[in-house]
């Protein structure tokens, strides 16, 4: 069964490019994005990981954790993180998860429970491992996307989707299609009109269901 909204992620052990971790206690009280691809040195999966180590400030401010996970080894990893210094221009300061068990994998759904590696194996044998998971502090999955091999992931948008997250969770607000920081936020349709008002102060009704406010972040 595949992991739900809201659902407590799996917890485990693991080796990684920067030690031993055990998953629930590494992501603390922080929000995380745990991030797969389906094989090391490969082209699309380098200019992701590049990708994130650029956004490494991001993160930061956001108190985002991000680390990465693929089936190879602890030392594939490490090397191949020289590759994507070299191409990002900077360090990719966040740990990789080796998941040569294919363990961890298959507790996340990223690939079928019959899956093996087999020798000689392509990044075709793990093809579906180009997926995406945002964890809240409370160890809940809040959002999950799934990518396919052949076209890299957009992490301004996963960015923009973590301050939504955080955007909701912390004000009680709903964030209507494109939104991005500092733009009006929709009004739960389970609040009342009063306690809009006390709570949000002027909105605008478009609609009984869809009222909008300011931003309360902003």
């Amino acid at each position: 069964m595949s992991l739900r909204i809201n659902q407590t992620v799996p917890d485990f052990k693991a080796d990684t490019s920067e030690g031993p971790i055990s998953f629930h206690d590494w992501i603390g009280d922080s929000w995380t994005v745990l991030f797969s691809h389906p094989k090391d040195f490969t082209p699309v999966c380098t200019t992701e990981f590049g990708a994130v180590a650029q956004l490494d400030a991001e993160w930061k401010k956001r108190g985002v954790k991000v680390i990465g996970i693929s089936v190879d080894g602890v030392e594939d990893h490490r090397k191949w993180k020289g590759d994507i210094g070299t191409f990002a221009g900077t360090e990719a300061n966040f740990p990789i998860i080796a998941d040569e068990s294919l363990d961890i994998s298959k507790a996340y759904d990223m690939l079928p429970a019959d899956a093996y590696l087999p020798d000689g194996r392509t990044p075709n044998d793990t093809a579906t491992v180009r997926s995406v998971y945002i964890i809240g502090p409370d160890k809940q999955l809040k959002l999950s996307m799934t990518y396919p091999m052949n076209v890299g992931r957009n992490f301004a948008e996963i960015l923009r989707a973590v301050d939504a997250l955080q955007t909701a969770a912390k004000h009680g607000v709903a964030l209507p299609a494109n939104w991005e920081q500092g733009r009006d936020v929709v009004i739960p349709a389970t609040v009342s009109d009063a306690d809009a008002k006390a709570k949000f102060g002027d909105f605008k009704t478009h609609f009984p269901y869809l009222r909008m406010t300011k931003d309360p972040s902003s």
